[in-house]
């Protein structure tokens, strides 16, 4: 696996408030290249947020964000993702009469290109979406949406990939897929931050995990050890499944 030792992404005592709610509070931890970090917690512990944040869809209130030692709060998305940022939705919502080789141009058009760009067809290929690269994305199911979403953020060339709530929705096949692809990338040294609830799913592909509670981080470590965590345990047995 392709690790460096300095995080590629750095987060220090992070704070997002909505009127009076801390959504985020005080939240740290890094992702190195080369990592899968999953990012877990039940709901409204900020796990979205954090990825809004991340991404520049929602500035910050406090705390401290860096990519490659630099800060980048308050950069818009744009901005972040030239410089490497990119991320999925939990419900994508691409140009719905574009077809889907269309979106995906769009994609790589806007965003990063290094020696050359992404060669669109193998993309489409390997995320199965070759045989549908004709088609408006309005005539895609969800997951192909989903698997969509994930192609035009590749499109970009990310050197970390924000994946939120990917699995959702997705048979035990397509999970199996779509785990080994999100190891390929780690594997060629992309960062990626996974937010899950399908704990199999997060199991099969993170190297670590932060575990997030009203908006601290209460664990961070292998999900072998935070299944044993008196905090973990409590807050998931505690917590209404799903969502």
């Amino acid at each position: 696996m392709f690790l460096e030792r300095t995080p590629l992404l750095n987060i220090e005592g992070l704070v997002k408030r909505f009127g009076g709610f801390r959504a985020l509070d005080g939240v740290s931890f890094h992702v190195l290249s080369g990592e899968i970090l999953g990012l877990v917690g039940p709901n409204g512990s900020g796990k979205t947020t954090c990825i809004n944040v991340i991404s520049g869809l929602y500035g910050s209130d406090g705390g401290a964000v860096q990519f490659e030692g630099r800060p980048i709060g308050g950069l818009a998305s744009h901005r972040l993702v030239h410089l490497g940022i990119n991320r999925t939705f939990q419900v994508p919502k691409p140009f719905l009469t574009l077809t889907v080789r269309e979106n995906v141009e769009v994609a790589a058009a806007h965003g990063r290109r290094l020696n050359g760009g992404v060669d669109l067809d193998e993309l489409l290929a390997s995320l199965e979406l070759d045989a549908h690269a004709h088609q408006p994305a309005g005539e895609l199911n969800s997951v192909q949406q989903k698997m969509l979403d994930l192609a035009r953020a590749l499109a970009t060339q990310p050197r970390l990939l924000c994946v939120d709530e990917l699995a959702a929705g997705l048979n035990p096949a397509e999970l199996e897929r779509v785990a080994g692809r999100l190891r390929a990338l780690a594997r060629s040294g992309m960062a990626l931050l996974v937010v899950e609830h399908l704990m199999g799913f997060i199991d099969q592909v993170t190297d670590r995990v932060v575990v997030l509670n009203a908006g601290k981080e209460i664990f961070e470590g292998t999900l072998a050890d935070a299944v044993r965590d008196a905090r973990v345990v409590e807050v998931f047995l505690g917590a209404e499944h799903g969502g």
